[in-house]
């Protein structure tokens, strides 16, 4: 029987597990994967972030949960890695100590190169994106954009930024449960092109493609999914940036109650979701994409990868 890996991914918005497999033909195999939108990074954006007590319990039910569903594989190996919200945080160690004593699991945090460097790895895994020489990957979380350049299929650069859509909303949404305001998109999208010149990343692959992962791309996706009555693998994981233009112009004038509204709007994600478009889509224009490629294999797909190495 081949080794079976179960991956948790403790996200700044969401906690992930994937349990999979290395098949005989070498790829790696999900036998279970699911999500729990647990929030656990409310207050990321203060000048000393913490977990909020009501954080780091959802985050802990999340992960329990999650570990529940990966028993009756018998994995072999269990991962458990944190990100942007617990990197950050004060109290990061306090939340570590809390799941090690009800789990015992220890959970490994991140920096931001290793994790763009396993999200980097996650992509290699996806059957679709095997075309693919040169191209720049994108991962927005709640915490922090994931930023990588792949030329000949090897990470030529990545570099993790603090713009996250959780931290974005908190930074710059002065009342997520009203309509946006310009000045206030405006700012956001203003900070998101400083950062990138700051950062100093290099947009320089030529006529590359660009590829996103993460939440905000799956909620378009089931977004435009539920409006054509289909499933979300039945949607081209091509993204257009008129697409999500549009959908930004949809939103923006929405009450968060009205969001919730649309079908296919994942409710946890609501408040969270203008932020993170105007995130995406001030990348494109800063890049010069007129679209994106949305690939699932991500940071969970690197790590299984990795341990079944």
């Amino acid at each position: 029987m081949n080794p079976v890996v179960a991956v948790i991914d403790i996200g700044s918005n969401s906690i992930k597990v994937l349990v999979a497999t290395r098949r005989e033909d070498g790829r790696i195999e999900s036998l279970k994967a699911h999500t729990i939108d647990a929030r656990i990074s409310a207050g990321i954006s203060q000048a000393v972030p913490r977990l909020s007590e009501d954080g780091m319990s959802r985050g802990l039910s999340a992960i329990q949960d999650l570990l529940a569903l990966a028993v009756p594989f018998s994995p072999t190996t269990t991962v458990l890695v944190a990100t942007s919200a617990v990197r950050d945080a004060a109290n990061g160690p306090e939340f570590r100590e809390r799941v090690l004593t009800a789990t015992g699991h220890t959970i490994r945090i991140l920096t931001g190169d290793e994790e763009a460097d396993l999200i980097g790895r996650g992509l290699t895994c996806d059957p679709a994106l095997a075309h693919l020489r040169d191209f720049y990957v994108f991962d927005l979380g709640g915490g922090s954009l994931e930023c990588l350049a792949f030329r000949d299929r090897r990470i030529e650069q990545e570099l993790s930024l603090k713009l996250g859509c959780v931290r974005m909303t908190e930074k710059f949404i002065t009342d997520p449960h009203a309509p946006l305001v310009t000045k206030e998109c405006t700012a956001l999208a203003l900070h998101v092109r400083d950062e990138f010149k700051r950062a100093g990343f290099r947009f320089n692959l030529g006529a590359a493609e660009a590829v996103f992962t993460g939440g905000t791309f799956t909620s378009v996706r089931v977004i435009k999914a539920a409006l054509h009555q289909v499933k979300l693998e039945d949607t081209s994981a091509l993204v257009s940036l008129e697409t999500l233009t549009d959908l930004l112009d949809e939103v923006g004038p929405l009450t968060l109650e009205e969001r919730k509204g649309i079908p296919g709007m994942p409710a946890a994600r609501a408040d969270v979701f203008p932020a993170a478009l105007i995130t995406v889509v001030t990348v494109a224009d800063f890049g010069l994409f007129d679209r994106f490629h949305h690939s699932l294999y991500n940071l969970r797909w690197g790590l299984a990868a990795s341990a079944l190495a």
